[in-house]
């Protein structure tokens, strides 16, 4: 007897979450084994010289951009982390587009005297993508490197990005961040997810299937920056517009970079929904990725991303189908397992709120805030509600020390000249005079 139209819907969208979770990375394995022996093969019968790469001397002149809106608690260390960089100071150069912020940010800013600092004040708010085309146009260098506020960079972060363009068909390059736990915030389930997506990233780098990159550490080259389609998820819009231009896209895990958790549930639930909205814009803007002629990159792109897109609705379908079939079979089973799952998530939040070690109960919790949140942010996407511009997620004030700058002489200049130049958009009045 064959299966009823909500059984096979059932194990569907049950098969397809667990292909994207499970399957996909274990294919993905499969496919860089077999790529790394094809070019050992290919080594051994030709004897060429791929595993002696040429040294090559390649420092262009980079330009680091970032969009600021309220960042007061984190502002200053950040640019004395950047500039604590050990990429030699007369090659690159730090631009922050001030977004219209209503704290301190501008204040704080004019404090800071750094040859290498040119702050722009935008008087309206645009959005991060909106800014960081304007600060591109400000500058000539060869490189831009794209960073966030509360994202500290390693020394050698700027140094590990850039080394890739030497190869000129190498459009953009996205770094590794390592998200910590700040106060408040419960780092295991989190922590685990990432070394997860970072496994992901690094096997799809091996067979040059990378399309997205990371938000806070994303270098590209300036002649390819040109985004064409606006989304609050610019970390992945900008690398593969790259990519689909022909050019290559690298993840480099060596390019390293920290970031705090967001200190509550609520804060990391909103930057989820978010996220999760802008995921969707993504989605439809780009649906001529999923093009089967496009190969691994249409392959990639529907088992990573548009199935984990996707989960929320095929968990909530597995859900309604087992609860109409409860009377059939092992649904019942299948029901009660699903059930518990979810009121483990549930316990977790209420111990979460509590104050109280959520110890076994924090993988539900994050699986289910994390789709939940996704679902939401379709929701907001369908609505038009989301915006390209947004609230900064809550920040926690962080010393120089904390972000990784360990000599506030060094990225100085002894100059009697200001060292600190201040733009006002050229299309609107300056609201911020500097010093």
């Amino acid at each position: 007897m064959g299966m009823s139209k909500p059984e096979l819907l059932f194990w569907i969208c049950m098969g397809l979450v667990a292909y994207n979770y499970v399957g996909y990375p274990l294919l993905l394995f499969l496919f860089s084994v077999v790529s790394q022996a094809k070019s050992d093969l290919l080594f051994l019968f030709h004897r060429g010289g791929r595993r002696c790469v040429p040294s090559v001397q390649y420092v262009p002149h980079v330009a680091v951009l970032m969009s600021a809106h309220n960042e007061e608690a984190v502002i200053q260390a950040k640019v004395k982390n950047t500039l604590d960089s050990d990429y030699p100071s007369d090659r690159f150069e730090f631009l922050i587009g001030l977004d219209a912020p209503t704290d301190s940010t501008a204040d704080l800013l004019s404090q800071m005297e750094f040859d290498q600092l040119h702050v722009t004040h935008f008087k309206d708010r645009r959005g991060k993508l909106a800014v960081l085309t304007s600060l591109a146009q400000q500058t000539t260098a060869e490189i831009l490197m794209i960073t966030d506020a509360n994202t500290r960079l390693e020394p050698n972060c700027i140094r590990n990005l850039v080394r890739h363009f030497a190869n000129p068909r190498v459009g953009a390059v996205s770094g590794e961040e390592n998200r910590v736990a700040s106060q408040g915030s419960d780092p295991a389930a989190e922590a685990l997810y990432w070394r997860y997506e970072s496994a992901l990233k690094l096997l799809e780098n091996r067979l040059d299937c990378t399309m997205g990159g990371n938000g806070s550490v994303l270098a590209v080259r300036r002649s390819l920056f040109r985004p064409q389609k606006r989304t609050i998820i610019e970390d992945f819009q900008i690398p593969l517009e790259i990519r689909l231009r022909g050019y290559r896209v690298i993840y480099d895990p060596e390019a390293l970079a920290v970031e705090e958790i967001a200190p509550t549930l609520s804060a990391q639930f909103a930057r989820r929904v978010r996220i999760g909205a802008g995921n969707y814009q993504t989605l439809f803007a780009n649906l001529q990725c999923l093009n089967p002629l496009k190969g691994m990159l249409a392959f990639c792109f529907f088992s990573h991303r548009v199935l984990r897109w996707l989960a929320p609705l095929l968990l909530l379908i597995a859900l309604g189908c087992s609860t109409l079939m409860a009377g059939h079979g092992s649904f019942s089973i299948l029901l009660t397992a699903q059930s518990a799952f979810y009121l483990s998530a549930c316990v977790g939040c209420l111990l979460k709120k509590l104050g109280k070690p959520i110890r076994l109960f924090a993988l539900p919790l994050h699986f289910c805030s994390m789709n939940l949140a996704m679902l939401l942010g379709l929701f907001r996407y369908l609505s038009g509600e989301q915006k390209l511009t947004w609230t900064s997620t809550p920040r926690q004030a962080q010393s120089p020390l904390v972000m990784g700058h360990r000599d506030p002489e060094k990225a100085s200049h002894a100059s009697g000249i200001p060292r600190h130049r201040v733009n006002s958009d050229s299309h609107r009045e300056g609201a911020f005079q500097g010093t």
